[in-house]
């Protein structure tokens, strides 16, 4: 078997760089997506392209998924035409979605029953750092499938964190991070509210704070989206930041644990899906902010 070959199923704003950066790093790479003109874009770069997610995969290899949720990532593996089945003994199954960690530990029952194993290993990072061989990697699952994965995983971002063997504990990482960033996206929106409501410009602020006290990736990242109201083309959609937050808010209350800020991030995401905002950045829960306080904004896609 080639150890340097490896099919990428999922070739959405992050899929598709990720996929490019494999056979950039010289491996082999098979893909599959619904939509079949993505396919087809990466197979004049060198990519073999499959009908379905059974007859892209290799007895045996390995397997990357980047897909939108739960339901996508269980249909694809367990449904009809599904890879599990076909990947059978010694395969491996790299799951790099946001996903609830049940659903990981649930996707490793059954992929042990036949004889092969899963990883879970959600990234952090929007379709930029994808393309930039940026992300950042948590991964957790057994030992000789991390090993496995390792070349893969490596091609693909700037470093790999472990969590250990329970793979559900990699995605509890990725929904506590995605957690924060949503927190600092309302405070941000709140910040520089804020300023412009008192008269200071709001990429001065944005361009302070991130070169200062807030001077991290997230905080100069999406400041400056903010300031901008920059909201498309979308880097990571609203849509998707209410799967998120909704999951966050399941495992929440499985721990019995109170997360009042979650809730008050479910409430800024349904407020914009209800205003038809679901295909914009999930910045755009700043124009919530916006809409508050009576500032002026000029025409955003999905506004109403």
């Amino acid at each position: 078997m080639d150890q340097s070959s490896t099919t990428f199923i999922g070739l959405g704003a992050m899929g598709t760089p990720m996929a490019r950066n494999l056979l950039q790093a010289g491996h082999a790479v098979t893909v599959y997506n619904r939509t079949r003109s993505r396919s087809d874009a990466l197979a004049a770069e060198g990519a073999k392209v499959a009908d379905t997610p059974a007859a892209a995969v290799t007895p045996g290899g390995v397997i990357i998924t980047m897909l939108a949720n739960d339901a996508a990532l269980e249909a694809i593996t367990l449904g009809e035409d599904g890879f599990a089945g076909r990947l059978g003994k010694d395969g491996l199954h790299v799951s790099m979605s946001t996903v609830s960690p049940e659903t990981s530990r649930r996707l490793a029952r059954q992929h042990a029953a036949r004889g092969s194993m899963f990883l879970a290993a959600p990234v952090f990072g929007r379709p930029e750092a994808a393309a930039a061989r940026k992300l950042w990697v948590c991964q957790a699952g057994p030992a000789e499938a991390k090993q496995r994965a390792k070349p893969f995983l490596e091609a693909l971002g700037q470093g790999i964190h472990d969590f250990g063997e329970d793979p559900g504990a990699a995605n509890v990482v990725k929904l506590a991070g995605n957690f924060l960033i949503m927190s600092a996206i309302e405070g941000l929106s709140e910040a520089l509210g804020l300023a412009e409501k008192n008269g200071v410009d709001r990429t001065e602020l944005a361009t302070f704070l991130g070169q200062t006290v807030f001077s991290c990736p997230v905080y100069q990242n999406y400041s400056l989206i903010l300031a901008k109201r920059a909201f498309e083309p979308a880097g990571f959609k609203l849509e998707l930041g209410m799967k998120d937050v909704r999951l966050v808010r399941d495992v929440a209350e499985k721990a019995e644990l109170p997360m009042p800020i979650a809730d008050l991030l479910h409430a800024r995401l349904l407020g914009a899906l209800a205003k038809g905002r679901a295909k914009l950045d999930w910045t755009a829960i700043e124009l919530s902010t916006a809409e508050d306080g009576a500032i002026e904004v000029g025409p955003i896609g999905g506004r109403r």
